[in-house]
Formats: C-alpha cells, sequence, structure tokens
C-alpha cells in the first residue's frame, strides 16, 4: 500500500504519481488531504483500489474501467463522466451531472446528490450501470437516461422535505428508477410513468440494495421497510415523431 501526502500539489503531478504507482504493480494507494484536485482516476484500467481523504475536484474516475475507488468526504461535479466499471464509494454528498453517460460500473452515494444525476446514463453490451444515493437529489434526475438503474433512498430527509427535484426522467427512453417514497406527477417528465412495484422488483431491489447496505453500515430490512415507486419511460423514442417524415 502506497500512501500520498496530495497536499499542494498540482492534479497533473498528482496524477502523474498516481499513474507511476500503479505502472509500478501498486495494488491500493491512499491519497490524503486531496482539496479540488481534478481528474483523479480518469481512464484508469487497473483493478487497483485508491482510497481519497477530502474533497477531490471535477470530473473524478472519468472514463474508468475497472478501480475501486472509495471517498472519504464529499465530491464535486462530473464524477464518473462515461464510466466504464469498476465501483465508486462515496461517504459524502456529491455536485451535479453525476454518472455522465454512465455506461457500466457502480456508484454508492452516502448523502445527497445535486442536479442532472445520471443524465444520458445507459447500457453497454451486457453491462447495466448502477447509481444508488442515500439521500435526496435535485432537479432532471434521471434526464434521457438510456439505460442501467437508478435507486434513491431518501434517508434522513427533514419533515416535508421532497426526495428528489422536478423534471425526473425528462426524456428518459431505458432504465429503471426506483425511489423510497412518493413522487408527484408534476415531479415528473411527461415521458416517464409511475409504478409500484411487483415482487421481480422488489428481488432486484434487494439484491442492489445488500452491498449498499453494508458499506454504510445501514439495516436492510429498515431501509426496505417503505412504499417505493419505479419510474420507467413510456417509450423508447419519446421524440420519434418529430423526426417523422
Amino acid at each position: 500500500m502506497a500512501v500520498i501526502d496530495a497536499q499542494g500539489v498540482y492534479y497533473r503531478e498528482l496524477n502523474q504519481e498516481i499513474k507511476g504507482l500503479l505502472a509500478k504493480g501498486e495494488k491500493e494507494i491512499i491519497l490524503n488531504n486531496v482539496n479540488g484536485q481534478r481528474y483523479i482516476g480518469d481512464g484508469l484500467t487497473e483493478q487497483a483500489k485508491l482510497i481519497i481523504d477530502g474533497t477531490p475536484g471535477n470530473d473524478l474516475a472519468a472514463f474508468g474501467n475497472g478501480a475501486e475507488i472509495v471517498i472519504n468526504g464529499n465530491g464535486q461535479d462530473g464524477i464518473a463522466n462515461t464510466m466504464n466499471g469498476g465501483q465508486i464509494i462515496i461517504h459524502g454528498s456529491v455536485g451535479d451531472t453525476l454518472g455522465y453517460s454512465m455506461r457500466g460500473g457502480e456508484i454508492y452515494v452516502k448523502g445527497d446528490v445535486g442536479y442532472r444525476v445520471g443524465i444520458h446514463m445507459k447500457g453497454y453490451q451486457d453491462q447495466q450501470p448502477l447509481i444508488i444515493i442515500g439521500g435526496g437529489a435535485g432537479d432532471f434526475f434521471g434526464e434521457y437516461m438510456a439505460g442501467g438503474r437508478m435507486i434513491l433512498l431518501g434517508l434522513n430527509r427533514a419533515e416535508g422535505q421532497d426526495i428528489v427535484g422536478n423534471y425526473v426522467g425528462a426524456g428518459m427512453h431505458g432504465g429503471v428508477i426506483y425511489i423510497r417514497g412518493q413522487v408527484e406527477d408534476y415531479q415528473i417528465g411527461q415521458e416517464v410513468k409511475i409504478s409500484g412495484l411487483d415482487e421481480d422488483d422488489r428481488k432486484e431491489l434487494i439484491g442492489y440494495l445488500q452491498d449498499y447496505c453494508q458499506e454504510f453500515d445501514y439495516d436492510l430490512e429498515e431501509v426496505l421497510d417503505a412504499e417505493f415507486c419505479k419510474l420507467e419511460p413510456r417509450s423508447a423514442r419519446p421524440y420519434g415523431n418529430l423526426y417523422a417524415y
């Protein structure tokens, strides 16, 4: 295991040091005192683990394909942009556009997320990306979503606080969103339909949430002891009529 003190280190030099250690065969790297450095873990294909103490900057793990990244703090915008594989575990909250065009791997967030989470998220070949969020989310959750699964739990919300903002699933044409709680019709895009869960949905949820709850020390039965709703697209081509001649 290697340890890097990132305090005051420019992001380019920091990333070069990380890649140098991985090239030498290092499998686990701890980054201490991270404070806004961008592009950490971008493009990594190694089956390695990065443990980040602090707050990484934008576009962490972009184009990632196999690494495990643990953030002991909050994250900024653009995490997992076009991520193809691997796992990201965030013990705080995250900014906007988490999982932009993500097409594989898993993201676990303990806290809240910002706007446009899961935008253009898609499946790729036999891969189905997964994002699980313990808190709430802002507007445009699942915008233009084309595949994969997102689960929004809304744990530890204040009384009367919405679990999600408006325009949920706007332009959605694939994948599934599970939300632990109620979503009003005015909050969702017109391309989305809301339903309750059947037995297969509940089995799927249990499978996804087991590892999440274990990671963050939540009681799985308590998390599941609530009403969930399921959001799906009404059509695989919601705007097809705009391009018909």
